[in-house]
């Protein structure tokens, strides 16, 4: 009993580093495009879709999962599931071609997937009421990590040591998070099940559809180009691999940095008004590529303002969802996770098509105008009065 208190203490850190495993296990691949498509010799467009293909995977697992396992307890379910993560990376280190990489990925990210949203729920079981909101958002600090060190450093590994190396060090990451969770994670916690009735209360709200909606509107934007940030950045402005990492980490530390002012504000400005801020942000650094194409410095100047709205804006999604429904929490968390992925799915993929067709400048106002659509649907869920402004 005397050691509870430390436990408490690192069990969200062991938490949220495996979000930062589960994040450079989804993102991986936009990293080392160019080393994966030779070393497996297919096109870019082909080993795009180890992203496409592993987002609808991560979609249709993420309810499921939740559904399925939510009345298992919480150290064995995480614990496997990192398990997991780190053998699927490490065996993707040693895949003999493309179809054998594409499956394991595929079976490794169904598993993956029930990660996210089950570790915050885990969150809520182990902090008191009043540290739930920050160390949940401290938990998702993870997915920032992923793109601010991980991406960079997945750029880096591949682009000197191969995409096998890359893999390699994702799953020995995974193999630390999950010794982490094992010694640190208290055992016997157990959340609410999830049960259908918990579903149909989710899909009668039409607030709750319309933030999912936006998270949806919010990714499919952003992954149009991100998936092929690194080629764009090559065929459009002449970067090379180091150039390349150097705009990834410029997207990272000011995601990082528009979490924190989030975090910051919100309390005072309220998660609605804190939404359409970052949402504004998301869209100037969209546009501001669209326009900027073929131009490094302008590129990189965008992506730091892009930068600045991609991980606060999912923060604030989270918030209101919560907000808008607390005994539906466990459900719409694992909802906004579908969703996020399937706005992954549908971006990348519609990037993917642009990109195989040479219509290399085109993606930018695509991803421009999937934002303005998510816009407009955060001024319609704006609260009607004063006391709604949590929602």
């Amino acid at each position: 009993m005397e050691k509870a208190p430390a436990i408490g203490r690192f069990a969200p850190t062991a938490l949220m580093l495996g979000n930062l495993v589960t994040g450079c296990s989804v993102l991986a691949p936009a990293g080392m495009l160019p080393e994966l498509a030779t070393g497996l010799g297919v096109g870019i467009h082909a080993a795009g879709l180890l992203i496409t293909f592993g987002a609808v995977t991560l979609c249709i697992g993420s309810p499921l999962t939740a559904w399925l396992t939510s009345r298992i307890e919480r150290r064995m379910l995480l614990t496997a599931t990192l398990a997991v993560l780190a053998f699927g990376n490490l065996a993707s280190a040693f895949a003999p071609d493309y179809t054998s990489l594409l499956v394991i990925r595929l079976v490794m990210l169904a598993v993956g997937a029930l990660y996210t949203p089950q570790a915050a729920g885990t969150a809520a079981l182990i902090v008191p009421a009043a540290r739930r909101g920050s160390t949940i958002a401290y938990i998702f600090l993870g997915w920032t990590l992923a793109a601010d060190v991980g991406l960079p450093l997945i750029t880096f590994i591949a682009s000197r040591y191969g995409w096998s190396a890359a893999f390699g060090g994702i799953g020995a990451l995974g193999c630390i998070s999950f010794l982490l969770l094992l010694l640190r994670l208290p055992a016997g916690l157990k959340g609410a099940a999830v049960d259908l009735k918990t579903w149909a209360a989710v899909g009668r709200s039409r607030t709750i559809l319309l933030l999912l909606a936006i998270t949806m509107l919010q990714m499919s934007g952003q992954f149009v180009v991100f998936t092929y940030m690194r080629p764009l950045l090559n065929k459009l402005a002449g970067a090379g691999p180091d150039a390349v990492g150097i705009v990834f980490a410029l997207y990272g530390v000011c995601g990082f940095l528009g979490v924190v002012i989030a975090t910051r504000i919100v309390d005072t400005s309220g998660p609605y008004r804190t939404s359409l801020l970052f949402t504004c942000l998301l869209l100037a650094g969209m546009t501001g590529w669209a326009l900027g194409a073929g131009s490094l410095v302008l590129m990189a100047g965008a992506v730091a303002i892009w930068g600045l709205g991609f991980a606060s804006t999912n923060s604030m999604q989270q918030v209101r969802l919560v907000a808008a429904a607390p005994p539906l929490a466990s459900a719409t968390v694992a909802l906004n996770t579908s969703v996020l992925y399937i706005g992954q799915a549908v971006g990348s993929a519609i990037g993917g098509l642009l990109f195989a067709h040479e219509f290399l400048h085109t993606l930018g106002f695509v991803a421009v105008g999937f934002v303005v659509l998510a816009l407009i649907l955060v001024v319609l869920t704006r609260p009607r009065s004063a006391a709604a402004t949590t929602a």
